[in-house]
């Protein structure tokens, strides 16, 4: 597998990255979880490096999802995640406004990628 040096940072990721918001719903049905969880490995067994989520995709879930079936590459794989939605985590739904706090970059010990997060 190619890669790519993002920006001015060194950090190399795959050519080919892998987009996870559908792994855990949004425009279709719940997919498998455990039958995810194996994509995901089989990607990084393939080459696959760069894998892209977000705060929003479930919300939290998604990175949840991602964070532990990666866990296991945790020196390999590079995890982009975007952050600053006001979700209201009493109701899993939009709140009113845009906030930054990345807690659930603290959930995962790896290397990030993210916006503004690094």
């Amino acid at each position: 597998m190619q890669e790519r040096t993002l920006g001015s940072s060194g950090l190399k990721v795959s050519a080919i990255g892998l987009g996870c918001m559908t792994m855990t719903g949004g425009y279709s049905g719940m997919p498998d979880r455990q039958d995810m969880i194996g994509l995901l490995r089989r990607a990084v067994d393939l080459g696959v490096t760069f894998f892209d989520t977000a705060e929003i995709y479930g919300p939290h879930v998604n990175e949840e999802l991602v964070g532990e079936a990666l866990a296991p590459y945790a020196d390999r794989v590079v995890i982009a995640t975007k952050f600053a939605q006001d979700i209201d985590p009493g109701h899993a739904s939009l709140g009113v406004g845009c906030w930054v706090r990345p807690t659930s970059l603290v959930r995962w010990r790896g290397r990030c990628a993210g916006s503004g997060w690094m």
